[in-house]
């Protein structure tokens, strides 16, 4: 009777703080089938994916947009395949480059606040609900990250990578880190800080590639990234 008595309750709508736990059994469904559709379409790219990433508020005359349309052009020149997460700012001037430069230009795009829509750059759009489907996208399908100047996101995909391959998840992959004076503080701060502290090894270090030029972007990835 007390058993009964609490299932009634749980039932009763003023107790149910969050409806979305009445759809979890669906939502992986849904889940499953936004993995299935991402494997099937970024299979069929034959070439090697390299990710260029960065703020969504980036606007186009700033010289980190101009970077990152250049650096996707080289690379997208040289038979390398684009991915951004499909929105403005940064990733937009990467499928810019990379689409006037007739490459493949893939946009993993996702509704947030500040990427609302696709940028108009992408000739291989796709669209993701979840964000971590979309992130397992980045990992899998890319040889090497370029990390352009970003916000929470940026971080969050570039620590996630780093971790990945810390921990032995995924293959070791180039994470280039572009525009010394942004990224100087924090590579700082990883050194001084939990390296001296022992929170990482000294091997650690060398995830990560600082460089400024786009020349010398284009040519690191082209180095250990062999097409």
């Amino acid at each position: 009777m007390e058993f009964r008595e609490r299932r009634r309750i749980r039932r009763e709508p003023k107790y149910c703080l969050d409806n979305t736990v009445i759809g979890d059994s669906w939502r992986m469904f849904r889940i499953m089938s936004e993995f299935v559709d991402g494997f099937d379409a970024m299979s069929a790219v034959d070439l090697p994916g390299v990710t260029i990433y960065g703020s969504a508020r980036t606007p186009k005359d700033h010289k980190y947009y101009q970077l990152a349309e250049q650096i996707a052009a080289g690379l997208a020149e040289a038979g390398y395949a684009i991915i951004t997460g499909g929105g403005p700012g940064i990733m937009e001037a990467a499928n810019k480059g990379a689409t006037e430069a007739g490459g493949v230009s893939i946009g993993l795009n996702i509704s947030l606040p500040h990427e609302q829509a696709p940028n108009l750059y992408t000739n291989f759009p796709l669209h993701f609900k979840y964000f971590f489907v979309r992130k397992v996208m980045f990992m899998k399908y890319s040889m090497a990250f370029v990390c352009m100047p970003g916000g929470f996101g940026s971080l969050d995909e570039l620590f996630e990578s780093m971790t990945l391959i810390q921990t032995q998840r995924i293959k070791p992959f180039p994470i280039v880190l572009v525009g010394s004076s942004f990224w100087a503080g924090l590579v700082d701060w990883i050194r001084d800080t939990l390296l001296t502290a022992g929170n990482i090894d000294e091997e650690d270090m060398l995830l990560i590639k600082v460089l400024d030029e786009v020349e010398d972007v284009i040519s690191f990835i082209r180095k250990t990234v062999i097409v």
